[in-house]
């Protein structure tokens, strides 16, 4: 009985992985379009870059 729930929860979750994979790779691609040159990549290192200018504004 154990593992018959133990079993269903993982086939819940790999669901839930494959769903934000296919989530994410979307994001990714929809970020390539509006200019983003490496999706996602692009994206976090813009946003770690404003992140440190706020954080640091005599800086630059």
């Amino acid at each position: 009985m154990e593992e018959e729930k133990l079993l269903k929860k993982i086939a819940k979750l790999e669901s839930m992985c494959d769903q934000l994979q296919a989530e994410m790779r979307y994001l990714d691609q929809l970020l390539v379009e509006v200019g983003f040159e490496e999706g996602l990549k692009t994206l976090k290192s813009a946003a770690l870059e404003l992140i440190d200018k706020k954080k640091h504004p005599d800086e630059g």
